[in-house]
């Protein structure tokens, strides 16, 4: 069973923020909100966590291993280096879904994301110490089968950008349906999902139903670990076995 810690992170009034006194460039909004998302991927790696951009203004973070305390250091070096400040809300769970559900939720009964006098919120629990365990997190590591070769190669980027991000959108939706995990595109064709406790059976059942539906043809790395930097690389190594032997499917602790 995995036991799966997510922060919701939230940029404090970011609508409203953009447009006052006037609307502000679009080029410098893009450019804090990438120098964010980097600074909060490197705090919270740091601690052996992961961190997933979705909106921007919005990020997912799976932080097994870090306390509130942690979480409050990252919120205040954010607020002292930013023109914004952010929100945090963390939860637990034994699937990835219904803890960013708890998450989400504190968050939002803490006022709406467009509240100028909601800021810095710090909310919810993480997991004690004692009920750690070496398999609370299952991440899934997919890539696309020769994208080169069908893709990069051969086709203008923009037409590859689309069979990318069909792939990706059909594989994040039934990923989030079917099996109650959370799934980020991380760049190239590369995608991580944040997993419960799926088998063999599973992952080859999203195989097969992504390439039968929108015919982007994808092999997957499973790792678990206690921290999701710890999954991630057993994810990583796992896939390296499926690209050399060309498994489909491949679970790090397999012999």
């Amino acid at each position: 069973m995995t036991n799966t810690q997510v922060t919701h992170i939230q940029i404090d009034n970011y609508g409203p923020w953009t447009v006052t006194p006037e609307p502000r460039r679009e080029v410098d909004l893009q450019t804090l909100q990438s120098r964010l998302y980097a600074d909060l991927s490197q705090l919270v790696g740091n601690r052996g966590g992961y961190v997933f951009f979705t909106r921007f203004d919005n990020m997912v973070a799976v932080t097994n291993g870090l306390d509130m305390a942690d979480h409050e250091l990252i919120q205040k070096s954010v607020g002292n280096r930013y023109p914004v400040t952010m929100s945090l809300s963390v939860a637990t769970g034994t699937d990835p879904v219904a803890a960013l559900g708890s998450a989400t939720e504190q968050l939002q009964a803490a006022g709406s994301a467009q509240d100028d006098t909601r800021r810095e919120i710090l909310r919810g629990r993480t997991i004690d110490g004692e009920f750690r365990s070496d398999d609370d997190v299952q991440i899934a590591h997919f890539d696309v089968n020769d994208a080169t070769g069908k893709y990069t190669d051969r086709l203008n980027e923009f037409d590859t950008f689309i069979h990318i991000e069909q792939g990706y959108a059909e594989l994040m939706r039934h990923m989030r349906e079917r099996h109650d995990s959370l799934s980020f595109f991380v760049g190239g064709d590369n995608v991580i999902a944040v997993c419960p406790a799926l088998g063999p059976a599973e992952y080859r059942e999203v195989v097969e139903h992504v390439s039968a539906t929108v015919d982007v043809d994808l092999k997957v790395g499973v790792g678990r670990g206690e921290l999701a930097q710890d999954a991630g690389m057993d994810a990583k190594h796992a896939l390296e076995t499926c690209r050399a032997t060309g498994a489909d499917v491949r679970f790090a602790w397999d012999p």
